[in-house]
């Protein structure tokens, strides 16, 4: 079986989609289709559009290659621990919502840090697995 990666390059891949996909998402929300940060700031359906964008992308990129380009980057890929295959949607949408859980959940946020096989929330719940591409 291959190796689980590690919590350091799982959050390295993470800060980099942030800055490859959800910074141009929020870019384009703010300055082309709204008036600037002050609109947006005010306006919950254009934060709720960009996450449900950002979403869908990280999606659509599990169920296709099984990395995001963060996670093409640090050579991660994520995996049906059960078929050792790429993610199907359902799947795949209920780790994007179990990683808003946990992301806004200090549980969530710590549980790796104290699992010998550094398995997230989201991990957990959707029988996933990050493993280091060979």
């Amino acid at each position: 079986m291959a190796k689980c990666a590690p919590i350091n390059l799982r959050i390295k891949a993470f800060i980099t989609d942030m800055f490859m996909i959800m910074m141009p998402i929020m870019y384009i929300a703010t300055y082309i289709i709204l008036n600037g940060k002050d609109d947006f700031q005010s306006n919950n359906i254009a934060k709720w559009l960009t996450m449900f964008s950002y979403g869908l992308i990280i999606i659509i990129f599990w169920t296709n290659k099984g990395q995001t380009p963060g996670f093409k980057a640090y050579n991660i890929k994520l995996i049906n621990q059960k078929t050792k295959e790429n993610l199907n949607f359902i799947q795949a949408t209920i780790r994007y919502i179990m990683f808003i859980i946990s992301a806004i959940s200090i549980v969530g946020i710590l549980l790796p840090f104290f699992r010998k096989d550094k398995k997230t929330l989201q991990d957990l719940t959707t029988n996933t697995c990050v493993i280091i591409e060979e």
